[in-house]
């Protein structure tokens, strides 16, 4: 892995465990009425997003499974349909893409 994919593979890592963290602990209803966290964990995902834009086709080629347009295509959603962010999917994605994805990168990135 060149180390370019590298940095982006972490950085999507880093992000991920920063909406994770974010949510810890919060409900659904939380999203509704904490403007700071809604913004905090959709900038979380847009940065997921927008690494996963820059890693190689090389670097994809070691995550096949992941669904990579979606991922890219979420971030461009986010940023640029801003006025319609749906906020369920925003929880949906935070509990069940997130967890599954950030491992599968993880695992990537420890093995060298």
């Amino acid at each position: 892995m060149n180390a370019e994919d590298r940095v982006r593979l972490r950085h999507m890592v880093e992000a991920a465990d920063a909406a994770l963290g974010f949510m810890a602990g919060r409900t659904r209803a939380d999203l509704d009425t904490d403007l700071m966290l809604a913004f905090a964990v959709v900038r979380a995902i847009g940065i997921v997003g927008e690494a996963a834009h820059h890693v190689s086709d090389e670097g994809r080629a070691l995550l096949p499974a992941l669904p990579w347009p979606a991922i890219v295509g979420m971030r461009h959603r986010l940023v640029h349909a801003y006025f319609q962010i749906d906020l369920e999917t925003v929880w949906k994605t935070v509990n069940q893409e997130l967890p599954p994805l950030r491992e599968a990168v993880k695992n990537i990135l420890d093995q060298g």
